[in-house]
C-alpha cells in the first residue's frame, strides 16, 4: 500500500513541476508578441531564476531527479522570459 501512495506522489509532484515550469510560458509569449515588458518586474523574474537555479542545485545534490529535472525546466522557461525583459523593457 505504501508504495502506490509514494508513487503517486511522485507522479503528483512531477505534474507540478511540469505545470510551474509551464506557467512562465504565457508571460514569454505576451512579451514576445508585444515587444514589450514594461510592467513586468525584472528582479522579480531575476529573483524567480535564482530559485529555481538553486533548486536544481538541491536536487542534484540529494539526487531527486523529478525536482532537479523540473526545476531546470523553470528555469529555462524563467531565463526565457528574463531574457525578452532586458531586449524589450522601455528604460
Amino acid at each position: 500500500m505504501y508504495e502506490y501512495i509514494e508513487y503517486f506522489v511522485e507522479v503528483v509532484f512531477g505534474l507540478g513541476m511540469f505545470i510551474n515550469a509551464m506557467l512562465f510560458v504565457p508571460q514569454a509569449v505576451k512579451i514576445y508578441k508585444v515587444k514589450n515588458a514594461n510592467g513586468v518586474s525584472l528582479a522579480t523574474f531575476a529573483g524567480f531564476c535564482i530559485i529555481q537555479f538553486l533548486t536544481v542545485l538541491h536536487g542534484y545534490i540529494h539526487q531527486d531527479h523529478i525536482l532537479m529535472f523540473g526545476s531546470a525546466l523553470g528555469l529555462i522557461f524563467c531565463a526565457t522570459v528574463t531574457f525578452l525583459i532586458i531586449r524589450y523593457k522601455q528604460w
